[in-house]
């Protein structure tokens, strides 16, 4: 038989592994209630309370060509993978500037300010290609196709006023996904469904912890090391 000993200050409380897991398994019901208690609430408040999430992106190309970078000569041939990505980060942090997201807010006339705007943008270069793509997460999906074309659209003219020589081509632009994002109502129903059944563990195992009264012989030889030398017949018999 499976013991564990935890020590509490001078006393030891013995825990008997297979008594914990016949006690569980006896709950089972209550544990399996609790669970999808917990699942449909998790799943609820998903569905109901939490905001839906569509992304909507583009894509943009970045010339090869020789330009000039604050005075100095940056040349860039098609194999040099390095230099194209180096490139490319510079082009995303000018995406990112107040400069360029302002401009995008007047743009399109954009209920943001711009520290809300930039949570919602973000970008990321395209498999180490001279390709990157421009994402806009936002609860309105049009609102997202929108903000992402317009991004689209003013951010070459930042870039070559920032980057000489700069050329910036359209991939694809964005268009419309109705498909949301987040949140993940299975992700949450699932977390639910574990919380519940963690939750109602605990509680069976506190309830045993707990439960002081001797149930029979082997309790007292189990826990005291004592022999039984007799027992008291239940008397409670129920009148025919």
């Amino acid at each position: 038989m499976n013991n564990t000993n935890q020590q509490q200050g001078n006393d030891y409380v013995e825990i008997d592994l297979l008594e914990l897991a016949a006690a569980l398994w006896k709950r089972k019901w209550l544990i399996l209630i609790v669970a999808v208690i917990f699942a449909a609430i998790a799943f609820s408040y998903a569905y109901f309370l939490v905001t839906p999430m569509y992304t909507s992106s583009a894509l943009m190309y970045v010339n090869n060509n020789a330009i000039s970078f604050g005075g100095a000569n940056l040349s860039i041939s098609s194999s040099d993978l390095t230099a194209a990505s180096k490139l490319v980060s510079t082009y995303i942090v000018i995406l990112g500037s107040r400069m360029t997201l302002e401009e995008v807010i007047d743009t399109a006339h954009l209920p943001y300010t711009y520290e809300q705007l930039s949570r919602m943008v973000t970008a990321s270069q395209v498999n180490n290609t001279e390709v990157f793509r421009i994402t806009v997460k936002c609860d309105d999906p049009y609102m997202a196709e929108k903000i992402a074309n317009t991004i689209v659209k003013v951010l070459p003219e930042k870039i070559a006023s920032v980057v000489e020589g700069s050329n910036v081509k359209v991939v694809d632009y964005a268009v419309v996904n109705t498909r949301k994002v987040s949140p993940s109502l299975r992700k949450y129903t699932a977390i639910g469904l574990l919380l519940g059944i963690v939750l109602a563990c605990a509680y069976v195992f506190i309830e045993m912890m707990m439960d002081d009264i001797i149930h029979d012989e082997a309790t007292i030889i189990d826990t005291f090391g004592m022999p039984v030398l007799a027992s008291i017949p239940d008397l409670r018999v129920r009148n025919a």
